[in-house]
């Protein structure tokens, strides 16, 4: 099986990291632990459009798991982000590609901001998810010059800007609507 298969995240594609001093992530399971949370439980590895899967992902969370618990849709988007970050980087490394498409945990966490502080409703959701995958295709002015930057900031990042671009729209609809 080539790059991207569910076979290339088994031990045999492990490769040293550049970081021999640095103790943690660099074992081969903590390469294994990066790719499963980078890849958002292996999303990323899906042929067929790896982002979108992660923030449709994102939504059934939004739906069937947060269900308008602000305080767990708070936790969620500020723990996947602080993690996000963190590991980004080395997933880049790992995958030897800037925000390689097996890298997904920034869609996911992009559609989860997009939702935050909105009521619980499937059709915020739906809107949402839409919205979300139409800001992280187009990537406009931010988001593209953020997409530029490297490491965990530019992966990360400019997926949180399209999410806030997506929350903002939402929360003007609201209030129109409403």
């Amino acid at each position: 099986m080539g790059r991207g298969s569910l076979a290339s995240f088994t031990t045999s594609s492990f490769t040293p990291c550049h970081c021999s001093q640095e103790r943690g992530l660099c074992t081969r399971a903590g390469f294994n632990l990066i790719k499963l949370l980078s890849s958002v439980f292996y999303l990323g590895y899906s042929k067929f459009l790896p982002g979108t899967l992660a923030s449709l992902a994102a939504f059934f969370a939004y739906i069937f798991f947060i269900r308008g618990n602000t305080a767990a849709h708070l936790s969620s988007v500020l723990i996947i982000t602080s993690l996000g970050f963190l590991i980004t980087d080395k997933a880049e490394e790992l995958f030897r590609s800037k925000d390689a498409r097996e890298i997904v945990i920034d869609d996911f966490n992009g559609m989860l901001a997009g939702l935050l502080f909105l009521p619980y409703s499937l059709s915020f959701g739906l809107l949402g998810f839409i919205l979300f995958r139409i800001m992280d295709g187009l990537k406009p002015y931010p988001i593209c010059k953020i997409d530029k930057l490297k490491g965990g900031i530019g992966v990360m990042g400019d997926d949180l800007m399209a999410g806030l671009f997506v929350n903002i729209i939402l929360q003007l609809l609201r209030r129109l609507i409403v």
